[in-house]
């Protein structure tokens, strides 16, 4: 009877616990419901372009080449039809002046209706631009820009030995091309790898790149006319005559290697990450080379994003406070993210913030419903994501009667940073130092595909002052770094109730500048921090200092020490490797039990790997023990050998 009653009171402290947690932390579809737009049996919607049309209707562009007009987008009955076809894999639409135009592989295209049967009867072409016949020769766009030409960005290919490098084969790969309607171009930017998300927003082109050579992680850029991104293949062209860009080939190499090396037999040795090494970042090469861009505001890799897609600007009135903010979808994670920008000293800069994962497949296209929902065009083929699907057309509602406990903004400030919250905070718990987390990093300008976080520090939070409407929290912060990423956490922060947690607690602040002006006297700021406890009493003996045993335990403290090795010796849990796994990015391309780009967790530990076969298998990924997938692991030789044991210890538990 005794046995069965404790069992009841760990059920229902069990049930408890689980309760108030999930009070205490909101979800993600409590405020944005994700729902499946229904089209009939037939079209695969493997979504390249999205656009929403005057009166409503839906424009879908998809890679198979074919364009569909959905009436009624948001209703539960749709009426989806045929508008074009026999299309080259199309990655963008737009309308204009009664016309859909879109970005076929080697051309931008001219589609009309001019019977009004609602099927396009004349496909014009507007310019074309050759193509090596490189399956990653894949072309973006297009985008409107006021005067009303167009803008198209193209991916570089990738070399025959040297597979693993981006090159412009043939004329403005890796260059973002402004189109004139009677076909005129002119060649805008430089220094684009993958330029999967080209966007005009308050009349200004912006656009996303993924992770690659020469590109350490996802961002947002916004390009003026002559501008040099940083990947150097598109420099082959900037010899033209009418290009803007004067960043030549030679110039580029002269101040950065690029890592053309070759073995004893002539055969070219694939760059890999150097964990002892000297390295570059992007904006040490900004005094080497005046006309390089930086982003605006990074998307951490793994972490917001693998392969980071089209932003749209949230319009007036839609989705709650986050009004005039981005979204920036992303292809590999199936996510969207959210970007808070701020001019500081004439430099644009600012926030990012996970809002929105779970979608089906790969988010690529984002388009706006008149009603203020978002269209979400998803596709995965042969680039892989982290949904169930190969596409999807799906439509994401905010609920307006709910707010989101989140922070909306973060803003630099001349001695930290000021986080601005969508509801009013708990006083005691916002103004408590333990509430938050500074850390600050970059990543490497290098040849070698992507980038570890690199010079990564932990800041002091030295004081907080809370407004008086518990709407602002401004962090004083020592060692601020401009160029880095600082990831700001508050997971301490809860509502004025005290009944909610932040819903997404962490930031990613990319501070491109350090604003001016006053500082905070440390007299105007709390300086409580509940997260210093006072150390534990120690007696030294023989050089060695050890806790004092408990007097009334008549084992002299050897049960604890017993406990302690076991807790030791144990597979960590989750929870206790969550934070490996998120820093070293591996649930960029994992999941404990579900294959995604990679292998499930759970598939790894069925391979029965000891945990050092597995800390070597991160540092040397065998592609070939794993058929099947389409992207290969890149080697992590910057996992630990300590943390790599851990994550191995986990991995092996999963083993049923």
């Amino acid at each position: 009877m005794k046995h069965t009653f404790k069992t009841l009171a760990m059920l229902a402290l069990s049930f408890s616990f689980s309760a108030g947690f999930a009070q205490q932390t909101p979800k993600e579809e409590d405020f944005y419901k994700v729902v499946k737009v229904r089209v009939p049996e037939g079209p695969i919607l493997e979504v390249g372009g999205l656009v929403t049309m005057p009166n409503g209707d839906l424009g879908v562009s998809t890679r198979r080449g074919e364009v569909y007009i959905i009436e009624n987008p948001t209703s539960s009955r749709p009426y989806v039809r045929k508008f074009a076809s026999g299309l080259h894999e199309i990655l963008g639409l737009a309308y204009k002046d009664g016309a859909l135009y879109c970005a076929q592989r080697g051309e931008l295209t001219k589609l009309i209706d001019k019977n009004g049967d609602g099927k396009a009867d004349v496909y014009e072409t507007v310019y074309a631009w050759p193509l090596s016949g490189h399956y990653h020769e894949y072309s973006f766009g297009p985008k409107i820009a006021p005067d009303g030409s167009f803008f198209v960005t193209g991916n570089v290919a990738f070399g025959d030995e040297m597979w693993y490098r981006g090159e412009s084969r043939v004329p403005m790969r890796g260059w973002a091309m402004n189109i004139t309607e009677d076909g005129i171009m002119r060649p805008w930017a430089t220094g684009m790898r993958s330029p999967a998300g080209p966007a005009v927003i308050d009349g200004k082109l912006y656009y996303t790149d993924n992770q690659g050579d020469w590109v350490g992680s996802g961002a947002i850029w916004r390009v003026e006319k002559g501008d040099f991104i940083g990947h150097p293949a598109g420099l082959r062209w900037t010899g033209r005559s009418d290009s803007p860009v004067k960043l030549t080939e030679e110039q580029f190499r002269s101040k950065i290697d690029e890592r053309r090396n070759v073995d004893a037999n002539g055969r070219a040795i694939k760059p890999e990450n150097r964990v002892d090494e000297e390295f570059k970042m992007l904006f040490q090469m900004k005094k080497d080379f005046p006309e390089l861009r930086l982003p605006s505001v990074w998307l951490p890799y793994g972490i917001l994003g693998i392969s980071t897609s089209e932003p749209v600007k949230i319009p007036e009135g839609a989705f709650g406070p986050f009004s005039g903010q981005l979204l920036i979808g992303d292809q590999g994670m199936s996510i969207i993210s959210r970007v808070f920008m701020e001019t500081v000293n004439g430099v644009e800069q600012g926030a990012s913030f996970l809002f929105r994962s779970g979608f089906r497949s790969g988010v690529l296209r984002m388009a706006w419903g008149q009603d203020g929902s978002l269209f979400v065009g998803e596709t995965n083929r042969g680039w892989g994501s982290a949904g169930d699907a190969n596409e999807g057309l799906e439509r994401m509602v905010y609920d307006n009667s709910k707010v989101p406990f989140e922070m909306r903004a973060i803003r630099a400030m001349p001695d930290g940073f000021e986080i601005e919250f969508t509801k009013p905070v708990d006083k005691k718990s916002a103004e408590d130092l333990a509430s938050y987390n500074v850390e600050s990093y970059l990543y490497k300008y290098h040849p070698v595909y992507g980038s570890p976080p690199v010079n990564k520090e932990t800041l002091k939070v030295k004081g907080v002052k809370l407004s008086a409407d518990g709407l602002r929290a401004r962090l004083v912060v020592d060692g601020l770094r401009q160029y880095y990423i600082h990831t700001i956490t508050a997971d301490g922060v809860t509502d004025q109730d005290g009944a909610s947690s932040l819903m997404h607690p962490i930031g990613y602040y990319t501070l491109n500048s350090i604003p001016t002006g006053s500082k905070l006297s440390m007299s105007e700021v709390s300086t409580r921090n509940s997260g210093l406890k006072p150390k534990a009493s120690t007696t030294a003996t023989k050089g060695k200092t050890v806790a004092k045993a408990n007097p009334d335990d008549p084992n002299g403290g050897a049960a604890d020490d017993a406990k302690e090795k076991t807790i030791t010796t144990a597979a960590p849990t989750y929870a206790q490797v969550k934070g490996l796994l998120t820093s070293y990015t591996c649930t960029a391309c994992h999941n404990p039990t579900k294959r995604q780009i990679g292998p499930a967790f759970a598939d790894v530990a069925k391979r029965k790997y000891t945990p050092e076969k597995i800390v070597s298998l991160i540092h040397n990924p065998q592609p070939q023990n794993w058929p099947g997938y389409a992207t290969e692991m890149p080697p992590m030789p910057q996992v630990t050998k300590a943390d790599g044991l851990k994550i191995a210890a986990w991995i092996n538990s999963l083993a049923k």
